[in-house]
């Protein structure tokens, strides 16, 4: 029968198997810790980048609100943006496309007037749609969601 009180240390190196496994132990340790460390310093930067596209887009959507408009603004609907002679920049309902080749000032960009009162440009419509109708998807559905204890994508991807 194996006595665990008067083992004896057995040599690995010239180190006691002991103190061997100890310093293994913190050297898995520091890496486990690094790792996670790794894990939080991506997330923090991905959150820095969310926060700095917030701002950007609230900027835009700001100077975009003080833009001189003849009409009044209805979300949902598409203005297109130009910019006169004198540097006056203007939301207009006409396209450059309707305007053909009569457009009288410069075409700046086109953007989407968004429920919220945010804009979004042209060339983002399709995608910010998407998203809103996965979003109207899921909230429309009458099925409580589970509890759980761990994570479940299901119903979130395509």
């Amino acid at each position: 029968m194996l006595d665990l009180l008067s083992y004896d240390c057995q040599l690995v190196g010239g180190i006691c198997s002991d103190e061997f496994i100890s310093l293994q132990a913190d050297e898995f340790i520091r890496a486990n810790a690094t790792n996670k460390l790794t894990v939080i310093a991506e997330q923090i930067q991905h959150l820095q980048e969310q926060a700095r596209k917030v701002l950007e887009d609230a900027h835009r959507d700001a100077n975009l609100h003080h833009v001189a408009c003849n009409i009044v603004k209805k979300p949902g609907n598409i203005y297109y943006l130009y910019k006169r002679e004198s540097g006056q920049q203007y939301f207009s309902i006409i396209s450059p496309k309707e305007w053909g080749t009569s457009c009288p000032h410069d075409f700046l960009g086109a953007y989407k007037l968004q429920h919220d009162l945010s804009w979004i440009p042209y060339e983002d419509i399709e995608k910010q749609d998407a998203k809103i109708s996965m979003m109207d998807t899921l909230l429309s559905q009458s099925v409580a969601l589970p509890p759980c204890t761990e994570p479940n994508f299901q119903g979130l991807t395509h």
